[in-house]
Formats: C-alpha cells, sequence, structure tokens
C-alpha cells in the first residue's frame, strides 16, 4: 500500500475515534485546509477545527471508503453523521476530499460536499429556502469562524 493512503487511512480511522491529536499528527506544519464552511484555513486553524469538531461531536460517526494515494495527491470518500448543535437537526454530510502531500504528510485538504443539501438538513426550512444563496453561506461561514475563535481563544492555542 502507498504510504500516503495509509496516512489517509490513519487521518479518518482517528477522526472515526475522535482522537483529535492523532489527525492532527497527519499534517505538515505549512498544512492549509478548506470546505464551503471554513476556507483557507492554515496550521492553527486546522488542527484547532478538528479538535473542536471532535470535542463538541457527541454523536458524531464518521465512514469513510475509496482511499486511493500515489506521491503527490490522494483522495477519499467519508460521511459524517451527527447532530447540528445550532437546530438539533440530524445530519448526513457526504464530503468528498482531495489530499496534496509533502513530506510524508498532508499539506493540502480540500472537502468537497453539496453546501445546499447539507443546508436543508442541518436548517431545516431555510436551508431549503435560502441555502443556495451566498448570503446564507456567508452567515454559516461566519458563525462558524466565530465559533472556531472561541474556542482558540478559551484554549489560549495560538491564533491561525
Amino acid at each position: 500500500m502507498n504510504p500516503h493512503s495509509q496516512l489517509i487511512i490513519d487521518f479518518y480511522s482517528a477522526f472515526q475515534r475522535r482522537d483529535a491529536k492523532a489527525m492532527n499528527a497527519c499534517y505538515h506544519p505549512e498544512v492549509e485546509f478548506s470546505d464551503a464552511v471554513f476556507i483557507g484555513l492554515r496550521h492553527g486553524g486546522t488542527t484547532a477545527m478538528w479538535s473542536m469538531l471532535c470535542e463538541r461531536g457527541k454523536d458524531l460517526e464518521v465512514s469513510f471508503r475509496d482511499v486511493q494515494a500515489d506521491e503527490h495527491t490522494g483522495r477519499a470518500h467519508w460521511d459524517a453523521h451527527y447532530t447540528f448543535s445550532t437546530t438539533g437537526r440530524k445530519v448526513l454530510n457526504r464530503i468528498d476530499a482531495e489530499f496534496e502531500f509533502r513530506d510524508g504528510k498532508i499539506v493540502r485538504h480540500r472537502d468537497h460536499f453539496d453546501f445546499w443539501t447539507w443546508s436543508r438538513q442541518a436548517l431545516g426550512p431555510a436551508g431549503l429556502v435560502l441555502g443556495w444563496t451566498p448570503f446564507l453561506r456567508n452567515k454559516v461561514r461566519g458563525q462558524a469562524r466565530r465559533s472556531l475563535d472561541k474556542y482558540i481563544q478559551e484554549r489560549g492555542l495560538p491564533t491561525p
């Protein structure tokens, strides 16, 4: 097995256990993470985000499949089942991940998911009506970033 495939497996296996420390050990110090909500997080922001999600995801269940990697890039599909804390609504988020590697670690991580599908589940009627709009996407991004900043501040973590 390609060592980068094993790295992806290790990352998601740690996520299944909600072991943020093991997840974050898979990242290069210059990692950059982006998805539909968190854009352009650097190392400190990325590791804090996973730590926050592992800590707060009380009913989080993660599954993954289709792991593929070569010397430079990789990909996987993963699903997250959880209750969105803001609304108490159940969510099944289906995510396709892309990776780039440097020095045996993940240096770029991009998660792709359908924001409108996610927002319909997480936000209910508001997500159904407004989930496709930049207005709602920006509002969710702002709330998520404020939550991450508060998490970082409360734990005295380095500012990303």
